[in-house]
């Protein structure tokens, strides 16, 4: 890998996670750099497909070129949005970056944290749904609790709509 940086975006093709990904785009990566785009699935019951291969450690690194393809795509359970799939082509070509995908099962605030390790990354950017106070305390903020137990720089980008 040498001196290329590994760029961690967390993904779940919501308006919100394309924000964070358009500003790591714009804002973090350089030519040479890879981005991973890191998603998190429901932990659940599955038949079939990759799920079943890759629950404990998440998938292997999925290269663009498979992420496009919509019939490998539903073998790991994914159905990227056109927009989020544009996005990553066009910065591919047009930054020089190399777009990878990683896919976890379980709850999303540990398996973030995990991919930091895992793949390694040496930073994360996660957007923010603004929840609000009741929901947050309810649940709990994915983007806090993986700013406060990364062990890389984690970026937020909240999503004002």
């Amino acid at each position: 890998m040498g001196d290329c940086r590994r760029v961690g975006v967390a993904v779940d093709f919501s308006p919100c996670s394309r924000k964070a990904l358009k500003w790591a785009i714009d804002n973090l990566t350089r030519s040479g750099d890879h981005l991973i785009l890191v998603t998190v699935r429901p932990e659940g019951y599955y038949e079939s497909g990759e799920m079943q291969l890759w629950e404990a450690t998440g998938s292997p690194l999925i290269p663009l070129s498979d992420l496009t393809n919509a019939h490998i795509m539903k073998k790991y359970g994914l159905t990227p949005d056109p927009e989020t799939l544009d996005m990553v082509s066009t910065a591919a070509s047009q930054k020089e970056i190399t777009v990878l995908m990683k896919i976890y099962w379980g709850d999303a605030r540990e398996k973030l944290c995990e991919s930091i390790d895992n793949v390694p990354l040496d930073s994360l950017v996660i957007g923010n749904r603004g929840l609000g106070k009741i929901k947050r305390a309810i649940m709990g903020s994915v983007s806090n609790f993986v700013v406060n137990n990364a062990t890389c720089p984690v970026t937020v980008v909240k999503s004002h709509d």
